[in-house]
């Protein structure tokens, strides 16, 4: 799908189909009150006859309408004017998405412009990433492809003027679609496809492509000589070797500090000798989303060349119960040098993200930002809306908070005090590896807090927001746009 820039009269626009947006009420907007009038009302006419208000993810499909050049006109339903924001635009674009794909357009124009306020730029942005993502489809293990799923070849946005800050606005929001279908298409893979080899071979490919992409893979061997023995903890009970994966983004000056992502690849967890219940234990392939969210905002920085250094650490593992296992009552010692109480082998991303944290200080970074679908307590806490957030840095959490308003991507902090340490204290080890029920998202943050004291840094609990369960299961893409946003504020 290629996206461009069209301008001029609207209804003299070829195109096989002309997208335009009607709010609820049948309350048009500029696009649709150009063609109304063009036609004599024929637009509106038409919305009456056929029952269509502008409900949001309602369609009317308008085959040439008098007066407008295009072949036909499809209106899409946004629901009302002053709730819409650029994450409620998935349903209105999926029902858009599927008329399309069933009258099998191939040229589509969006006259889109001005539903989500005066700044054109930033909302070509959000449009192309939302419309690009109506699209995806995850079929690379059906025997038969979806054929009826193709997306159209040309896309263009219809605005007022073709400026520079315009067709920039196209480039980052295709950049952040084609970096969340990598994530969502990593996520989705089962276990036995997607391995830690698999994600990092991946990476070597992805740093074949791109020129200011390094990619560099340690192996066990590598990791034991470096001491990282949480990490390794985890993988003992896996035929799978671990890997740690690291991708260096040069986009930025040589002296500039990188910020760093670390991201959490359990590429299955099955608990280890503390296992999960069977129901929905196949959701565990998504236990790497965070570590598949560090590629697609790296592949996201690459294709839109944004201009800074960014480091993406991806510890990758298996966490299954075996003889080599880890066992409740285990103590394992981290690369920092602290020991670790193993009470519970299901609390296993922490294990290998402290260790990831540490290897990361070798960067001097200027933030750090780890990314883990970490606790089920935070999906009990905010449900599938917001991601949780915590940190040791108040300036770095405002600056997460900011790109989540402007992306849409939601966050929402939660407290790191000290008195929530003390369910972390353990007998026999520097610390425990949980803390009970009673607060499980902060207690697993503070545990994370021990190994970044040399650094600015901030926890993304994205167990929630990270995938969809049920019958739609499926990765969601998140939280890709919010560092993405964050990244290029601060480039």
């Amino acid at each position: 799908m290629q996206f461009s820039v069209k301008t001029g009269d609207l209804t003299a626009l070829a195109a096989d189909c002309l997208v335009v947006g009607v709010f609820q009420n049948r309350e048009l907007t500029r696009a649709a009150e150009t063609l109304n009038t063009a036609s004599g009302g024929k637009v509106l006419e038409a919305m009456r006859e056929d029952g269509f208000s502008g409900k949001s993810g309602e369609t009317q499909l308008l085959l040439r309408a008098p007066e407008i050049a295009a072949r036909r006109v499809l209106l899409v339903g946004l629901g009302k004017r002053e709730e819409l924001r650029n994450f409620r635009l998935e349903k209105p674009f999926r029902a858009a998405a599927a008329k399309l794909q069933a009258c099998g357009a191939k040229n589509v124009v969006l006259a889109l412009n001005g539903i989500l306020g005066d700044d054109e730029a930033r909302a070509a942005q959000d449009i192309v990433t939302a419309f690009a993502n109506a699209f995806y489809r995850f079929d690379a293990c059906k025997s038969k492809k979806e054929e009826d799923a193709r997306a159209p070849a040309r896309v263009a946005l219809h605005a007022t003027d073709s400026s520079a800050a315009l067709r920039n606005a196209i480039k980052a929001g295709e950049a952040l679609a084609a970096g969340m279908t990598l994530t969502r298409d990593l996520g989705n893979l089962p276990g036995n496809i997607c391995t830690p080899t698999y994600l990092a071979e991946q990476a070597k490919a992805m740093g074949k492509t791109y020129e200011n992409l390094k990619v560099t893979v340690l192996d066990e061997k590598k990791m034991e000589e470096l001491g990282m023995g949480a990490l390794l903890s985890v993988s003992r009970g896996s035929r799978q070797p671990a890997r740690l994966i690291i991708f260096e983004y040069k986009g930025g000056k040589a002296t500039q500090k990188p910020h760093v992502l670390v991201g959490k690849g359990l590429t299955f967890d099955a608990g280890g000798i503390s296992l999960k219940p069977a129901p929905a234990m196949d959701e565990m392939k998504f236990d790497m989303c965070g570590g598949a969210s560090v590629f697609g905002t790296m592949k996201a920085l690459c294709e839109y060349g944004a201009k800074l250094n960014v480091i993406g650490i991806v510890p990758a593992s298996e966490n299954l119960p075996d003889g080599a296992a880890n066992k409740p009552g285990d103590i394992v010692t981290s690369m920092s040098g602290q020991t670790i109480e193993i009470l519970n082998t299901d609390a296993e991303g922490r294990l290998i993200l402290c260790d990831a944290l540490t290897y990361a200080e070798r960067y001097k970074p200027e933030t750090v930002i780890d990314i883990a679908t970490l606790t089920g307590a935070c999906v009990i806490a905010l449900g599938a809306h917001a991601t949780g957030l915590l940190g040791n840095d108040d300036a770095l959490i405002d600056d997460l908070r900011r790109a989540a308003d402007i992306s849409g991507d939601r966050v929402w902090p939660l407290p790191l005090w000290d008195d929530y340490q003390e369910q972390l204290k353990s007998p026999f080890a520097d610390v425990a590896n949980v803390g009970g029920r009673e607060a499980g998202t902060i207690t697993a943050a503070c545990f994370l807090a021990r190994f970044t004291k040399k650094f600015r840094w901030a926890h993304l609990d994205v167990a929630g927001t990270a995938w969809t369960a049920g019958a739609n299961k499926g990765a969601t893409g998140r939280p890709v746009p919010l560092l993405f946003q964050y990244l290029l504020n601060k480039a």
